[in-house]
């Protein structure tokens, strides 16, 4: 189901975005010109299906996992889905996308708190027989709201 969004609804996804735990359905309703109650509707409403969960933020270096990695790897095209699903099992992982385009179908995000782990996550993936393209360590991870749920859906 498309969820037909109006300016109400993408002025509180991008605030959700922004600080899902720190604004108030009153602080809310101010930014986008409603009530609070209405803001608690709209969020329940858009909780049925665009809003897919709430998750923390987490800085991995500071919780003792100093190595953070991005891994490209090139599944057959009729076992990709089967073997993401496997690869979010590998020790480590925390995000597998599935690519409908192109040879590098699949991306592999990894922590891990030393080499040896890292290596263990990456014999995991080979023995999964996901071909390896590539590996990063990644340095830092930027994140902002979606553009199109800008400041400019709030009220002077």
């Amino acid at each position: 189901m498309v969820h037909n969004l109006d300016d109400v609804d993408r002025g509180i996804l991008h605030l959700l975005q922004e600080s899902a735990r720190g604004a108030t359905a009153t602080e809310m309703a101010d930014m986008v010109g409603t009530s609070a109650s209405t803001v608690r509707n709209r969020i329940e409403y858009l909780e049925e299906g665009v809003i897919r969960g709430y998750h923390p933020e987490i800085d991995y270096e500071e919780a003792g996992f100093e190595l953070h990695l991005f891994i490209v790897c090139r599944a057959p095209t009729a076992k990709r889905t089967e073997l993401a699903k496997k690869a979010l099992d590998l020790p480590g992982v925390i995000n597998v996308r599935e690519m409908t385009t192109g040879s590098h179908n699949i991306h592999i995000e990894s922590v891990a708190v030393d080499s040896d782990m890292a290596d263990e996550t990456l014999t995991g993936i080979e023995d999964l027989d996901l071909e390896i393209i590539s590996s990063q360590i990644i340095k830092d991870y930027h994140v902002q709201p979606f553009d199109h749920f800008g400041m400019d859906l709030f009220e002077d």
